[in-house]
């Protein structure tokens, strides 16, 4: 592990549900000492996020919290804030999503105080809306930045109801842009010798998925519509079917492509009719060309389709099945589904970091940790002996 990119960077995670545990996991792929502080009794949120369960942990848990030590710490007493702070004090990160500035102040543990302190310590907010503007302070949940971001109206069939995506994207879109804040703050810290404040927000990291859409719209002040699989730029770029009646995705996202396709169905002259010629007029003779390229795509089952249109440069894909997705081989044979014996479960699998470095690889090393399961050691690192941790304990300070 010495090599490992955090190696000796030690993360002090006060986060619970999915954006701040995601990226603290991150972080203990890279190999960050990561510690989590959970409530005695009833721990991170995503405990209860069940079922399903493997034995009595909920799996929504297990999925986002590998690769830390767990302690259950009281933070609304006098003296397990004390032991957070002796945490804190030679941390290089602090991470919370204690929705409101006024819970911060009351545990001692808002970024000013704490700055005032540890110069260098990095401090990783995320919330709802952010710690600034009018909004702060009001919760939020995936869900809800789904909503207000715009791409639920953007999401669905056509004719259909607003969706949500499946995945929680807002928690795990905040969780990545927290982990590039962090990462660009220890970067900066080694040219100034200064931590500082990274305000992350779901909102805000939900926001960016509009990306093309945000394009389209400030090109012409109008709404883009719901187009469920088509896409709004690429034609032909969105699923078919096959004589099997199998889907899949066709991906001609360029003029060449485009030729390369018409070439191989036999069918030059979609090639250079001047309707079609060009993404620009596919797009606008999109009702006159789909039709023919459904007709086409109808002649043979899925699988033919798959493997002769890869073979002449075409990208396709599958769709996938989870139970599919996690079972390709080639993404076993990149490593991206970890595997960590844990000691009342025996062995559990997750999804790995997809960050592939030749010189200073991720490490996958500790299993998610039971509630509370290394308070004692950890403990003990700040010099309490057995006695002290039993009465500590028997206070309900930790557990």
């Amino acid at each position: 592990m010495t090599n490992a990119p955090l190696a000796g960077i030690k993360v002090i995670d006060q986060t619970q549900a999915l954006a701040g545990p995601y990226c603290a996991m991150m972080l203990g792929d890279l190999g960050a000492e990561v510690i989590k502080i959970e409530r005695p009794g009833t721990g991170d949120q995503s405990r209860q996020w069940a079922p399903p369960f493997i034995g009595d942990q909920s799996c929504y848990y297990l999925a986002c919290n590998r690769n830390k030590r767990g302690i259950a710490l009281n933070v609304a007493s006098a003296e397990g804030q004390a032991i957070l702070h002796e945490l804190i004090a030679d941390a290089d990160i602090f991470m919370t999503n204690l929705p409101t500035v006024e819970s911060l102040r009351k545990y001692r543990i808002d970024y000013e105080t704490l700055a005032a302190k540890h110069p260098r310590l990095i401090y990783a907010s995320i919330s709802g809306y952010g710690r600034t503007g009018s909004r702060a302070g009001q919760p939020g949940y995936d869900l809800v930045a789904q909503a207000e971001s715009g791409t639920m109206a953007l999401t669905g069939e056509v004719e259909g109801a607003p969706m949500r995506f499946p995945t929680p994207m807002a928690d795990l879109s905040c969780g990545l842009f927290t982990l590039i804040g962090i990462l660009s703050a220890l970067y900066a810290r080694e040219k100034t010798g200064r931590g500082q404040f990274i305000d992350q927000s779901l909102q805000e990291g939900q926001l960016t998925w509009l990306d093309n859409y945000a394009g389209e719209y400030f090109a012409s002040g109008e709404n883009p519509a719901r187009r469920g699989n088509r896409h709004p730029q690429v034609v032909p770029y969105e699923a078919v079917r096959g004589s099997d009646g199998e889907w899949f995705i066709l991906g001609v996202g360029s003029d060449n492509v485009w030729q390369a396709f018409c070439s191989y169905v036999g069918r030059e002259d979609l090639a250079t009719d001047a309707r079609f010629r060009e993404n620009v007029q596919r797009i606008a003779h999109y009702d006159a060309l789909m039709p023919t390229v459904r007709a086409i795509i109808a002649e043979r089952p899925t699988h033919e389709w798959l493997d002769a249109l890869r073979q002449v440069g075409v990208p396709v894909g599958r769709i996938n099945t989870v139970h599919d997705a996690l079972s390709d081989p080639h993404l076993l044979e990149r490593g991206m589904i970890v595997q960590l014996e844990h000691p009342a479960l025996g062995m559990i699998k997750s999804i790995a970091t997809p960050v592939h470095l030749a010189l200073t690889p991720l490490v996958y090393r500790r299993h998610p940790p039971r509630l509370g399961e290394h308070t004692d050691a950890v403990m003990a690192e700040l010099g309490m002996d057995a006695g002290r941790i039993a009465e500590l304990r028997a206070r309900g300070v930790i557990a």
